[in-house]
């Protein structure tokens, strides 16, 4: 068989970060439990919200957690109010001081997790798988993506045997380790069983020493202008 290993975790420290950003310690068991719990309870609390990737990190007392949004409207709420009222659910969890930080994506076309959720969401409403894929890649390929390709496996269209059914579009570079591959599996629960989705998504390919820091996103997109995005402009003495 294929020896398959997830494109994220295969490009970790060399194009990309990671998601949880803090040092251990003792207690590493415990904050990496408290770490799923925040995530799978912000997923299941926001779930109409569009999230892509929640990133933790941590000092002594304060709990820092990003959220990255196609709909930060949603998370914020009129006035704040929504983010106040989610921070004080959070401290329950954690029993520290939560800061909430919300980072808009402004193409969720280009974002794995956001597409294919978006598929099962589409199938759970009973839309035909296929149409629901291929409008997907269409509107990811115009969004300017080098590639990409999609798998749904499971019993399609309620067949009696479970198959595996792939699209591509454009190219998906897996075993290079400079292409900027976002990947994700998603799940449409149907009245026929589980359907697998997996989408990779080729955004083109990362020369040189990427900033790895988790929030380098953020950076890029509050760059000065005529400065170029996540670097810092030094006046030669």
């Amino acid at each position: 068989m294929g020896q398959k290993v997830n494109p994220i975790g295969n490009r970790l420290g060399i194009i990309r970060g990671w998601d949880s950003n803090w040092f251990g310690g003792k207690n590493y068991g415990e904050k990496l439990v408290e770490d799923t719990k925040l995530r799978k309870y912000l997923n299941a609390r926001l779930a109409k919200a569009s999230i892509s990737k929640i990133i933790i990190e941590r000092t002594l007392k304060l709990i820092t957690i990003t959220i990255n949004t196609a709909r930060p409207g949603i998370i914020i709420g009129k006035g704040g109010q929504e983010v106040d009222k989610l921070k004080e659910e959070l401290k329950k969890i954690t029993d520290k001081e939560v800061q909430i930080n919300i980072f808009e994506i402004k193409r969720p076309e280009l974002d794995a997790v956001i597409v294919a959720n978006n598929i099962a969401r589409q199938i759970e409403g009973r839309i035909a798988y296929r149409r629901a894929t291929k409008m997907a890649i269409a509107s990811t390929m115009r969004m300017g993506a080098e590639g990409i390709k999609v798998q749904i496996s499971g019993r399609l269209n309620g067949a009696e045997m479970a198959r595996s059914e792939m699209y591509k579009e454009g190219r998906t570079p897996l075993h290079t380790l400079r292409a900027n591959i976002d990947y994700c599996l998603a799940e449409a629960l149907t009245t026929y069983g589980l359907l697998g989705i997996k989408v990779w998504i080729c955004k083109g390919e990362i020369y040189g020493k990427p900033d790895l820091t988790p929030n380098a996103g953020l950076r890029d997109a509050r760059a000065p202008k005529g400065g170029k995005p996540g670097f810092n402009r030094r006046k030669k003495k």
